[in-house]
């Protein structure tokens, strides 16, 4: 990965693009790591349709494509980003490849920001590609605050990003990757309203579980939607999904591991 640097790549720029491509390389050469970034987070959104639909969405003012749409953007972040980031970083850094970058002129930063921008990337394009299929096969009117759905996931994607970061110093191998990003990945998907709305839920729990990384995200993307965010609860889901962002990257500060666990 190193020897994709050129010698003449000086800028900070350059040198974080020139980690992406040779990160991407790697990416498409892994079959399992396409499998588990791209189609699995196309797939899960349809496949908890049924369930969906036998929810009591009406009396909350919500229909199946307003929790299918954000469950989606939400599996996307959660595989295509989160849990294939902590398989990269572990990876990397296993092989010797970040301790060799570090050897170099390139910052902590790039080289982190580097790993993860493809990931970061596909997560992006997906959850833009979801979000119109969702629209489209859903029949959902138009976004009513778009700014709130671009904010949330712009948010998710760092976010997710520097989770997996924290969550790869505590995992020895690319095989327990899955198992440590397990417990965050399932947390999510019940508790951050991926799969069960928290407008469903008791307030009391509601108000608990609105508190974990994810939930700010969905609920940004579905505000976003549905235009029935108030400016006080839009503010209170961008500074709990900030929270996490900067407890995340004082983490990876504190604890990432650049050389092989023993």
């Amino acid at each position: 990965m190193s020897g994709a640097m050129s010698r003449t790549t000086t800028t900070p720029m350059g040198r974080v693009a020139a980690l992406g491509r040779a990160e991407l390389t790697l990416f498409v050469r892994s079959k399992a790591m396409i499998v588990a970034a791209v189609f699995i987070p196309l797939v899960l959104p349809f496949s908890v349709r049924s369930v969906v639909e036998d929810m009591d969405l009406e009396e909350n003012g919500l229909s199946v494509g307003m929790v299918l749409l954000p469950g989606a953007v939400g599996f996307s972040l959660l595989f295509a980003v989160y849990s294939s980031l902590v398989s990269v970083f572990v990876g990397r850094r296993e092989e010797l490849v970040l301790k060799r970058l570090r050897t170099g002129e390139v910052r902590d930063v790039e080289i982190l920001t580097g790993a993860a921008l493809p990931a970061v990337t596909v997560g992006l394009v997906q959850s833009l590609v979801l979000a119109v299929g969702c629209t489209a096969l859903l029949d959902l009117p138009a976004p009513k605050a778009l700014h709130l759905a671009v904010i949330g996931l712009l948010l998710g994607l760092v976010m997710c990003a520097a989770l997996a970061a924290v969550t790869s110093a505590f995992t020895r191998t690319v095989e327990n990757a899955q198992v440590t990003a397990l417990p965050l990945v399932m947390v999510s998907m019940i508790g951050s309203g991926i799969a069960v709305p928290l407008e469903l839920l008791p307030d009391r729990v509601a108000s608990i579980l609105e508190l974990l990384p994810l939930s700010p995200v969905i609920t940004l993307v579905r505000g976003g939607w549905t235009g029935d965010l108030s400016a006080y609860e839009a503010l209170g889901a961008v500074m709990t999904a900030l929270a996490w962002t900067a407890l995340g990257v004082f983490a990876v500060r504190r604890w990432f591991r650049w050389e092989p666990r023993h």
